[in-house]
């Protein structure tokens, strides 16, 4: 592309590493580590750790890819020069397709939780008006954008920060009836593996589920400023926060409450209110709207930047391809927020569980995304020194991603398994 066609570098370090953050610590933390635990109880921090590893070392090399293609503005762009114009092809369609379907189930998920507080609006109306405002949020500069999610995503943080503060306080300290427990409620319900190393297992693929979206700092390369000191920064800085996020408060809400006395609301509300804070309803309604609304608007930001490059690279129309006087590429954005709005519909008001089959396809993509980055690093080093790590990675995520395949409903992976043969047969019109 032209010079004058080219994004704006305009995120910084901190930008970098709260889009990262806020991808991988969305509502699913809040409220689906209940199942994580529901699976293998105290152990589930293990699972965290091992997941966290194994993400590290595919962090590290797509920041070693970027620092050796500084021109790359995706991660599909780091992708394509090693494996071949048809994985450039596949991992950008793909990805693309995963987040117009996790804005879609964002802001379906925004309405209900703003009709906890606006019961007699329509939840149709109230996802609307996210997905308005989300839209005119994303037409200006992407500083903008890297504002509000840098804010959007401090809620999050601080909440935790505040969980792990005060529940570890608490448990030396006590509270109200309750004696101050230490750690013993790791092994005192069954132990510390109460559902022994397959419940461990079973646990590792929500936990893994639970760390997609990190491999966003792979989308924002062209708009950040000095990205091949930035990147590799916030890549191996963002693997260590998460690591802290998830780990100390899952042995902080499981100390303070057994593990099997969660029930399958958010384990946040269940200690919160055990401790007797107020409104402890209220408090994580309103963190979980912070968290889709990240969300929402990193899945906005994703669609719409893989969208364009695909076009610039002769792999979309060229009609996408078209930046805005803010260096935003506006028509990619509008194309992208057209399916949003279909998406909504569809969650709304589609029967039974179609959406539901839909919602399969982000959880396979984030696995296949990791799988190609690493084969892709391994490739990139093999005339030099090979990296152990990634090899190694990438053999434990092909277990997991084999474990996934036995384990989920067939229903849904055939819905995913469709979606890739479409991705795949439509290449050939590319190449014409």
């Amino acid at each position: 592309m032209s010079r004058d066609q080219e994004l704006a570098r305009s995120l910084k370090a901190r930008h970098i590493m709260m889009i990262a953050l806020g991808g991988a610590i969305g509502a699913g933390m809040f409220k689906g580590s209940s199942t994580s635990i529901a699976m293998a109880g105290p152990s589930v921090v293990l699972a965290y750790l091992l997941g966290g590893i194994i993400l590290l070392f595919v962090m590290q090399g797509l920041a070693d890819m970027a620092v050796r293609n500084t021109q790359a503005a995706t991660f599909r762009e780091l992708l394509e020069p090693i494996l071949g114009r048809f994985t450039g092809y596949f991992a950008g369609w793909m990805y693309w397709l995963t987040w117009v379907l996790v804005m879609a189930a964002e802001v379906a998920t925004a309405g209900v939780f703003l009709n906890h507080w606006f019961p007699s609006v329509p939840l149709w109306l109230l996802s609307l008006i996210v997905s308005i405002g989300i839209t005119l949020l994303n037409l200006f500069q992407v500083n903008v954008f890297g504002e509000t999610e840098f804010w959007l995503t401090g809620v999050k943080i601080l909440t935790l920060l505040l969980f792990i503060v005060i529940g570890g306080v608490l448990l030396f300290t006590g509270f109200g009836d309750h004696p101050a427990t230490g750690f013993r409620h790791l092994t005192d319900s069954g132990g510390f593996f109460p559902n022994g190393l397959s419940g461990l297992a079973q646990s590792m693929l929500v936990v893994m589920f639970s760390f997609g979206g990190t491999e966003m700092i792979g989308m924002t390369l062209g708009e950040t400023e000095d990205a091949a000191k930035v990147v590799p920064r916030a890549a191996r800085g963002v693997i260590y926060r998460i690591l802290v996020f998830y780990v100390l408060p899952m042995i902080v809400i499981m100390s303070l409450v057994p593990w099997n006395q969660l029930d399958e609301n958010s384990p946040f509300v269940t200690v919160f209110s055990a401790i007797g804070i107020p409104y402890a309803g209220d408090i994580m309604n309103f963190v979980m709207l912070t968290a889709v609304l990240s969300a929402a608007n990193t899945g906005m930001y994703a669609a719409s930047r893989m969208l364009y490059t695909q076009a610039g690279d002769g792999q979309a129309p060229r009609f996408f391809a078209k930046l805005s006087t803010k260096k935003v590429p506006v028509r990619a954005l509008l194309a992208s927020t057209s399916f949003l709005y279909i998406g909504v519909f569809i969650a709304f008001f589609a029967k039974g569980h179609t959406f539901d089959y839909l919602m399969v396809i982000p959880s396979y993509s984030a696995m296949i995304v990791w799988m190609l980055l690493l084969a892709a690093h391994l490739k990139s080093r093999s005339q030099g020194k090979v990296p152990v790590v990634s090899a190694v990675a990438l053999l434990a995520l092909l277990l997991i991603f084999i474990a996934v395949l036995a384990t989920s409903a067939w229903a849904g992976t055939l819905v995913v398994a469709l979606a890739l043969v479409l991705i795949a047969a439509s290449y050939k019109l590319t190449t014409k």
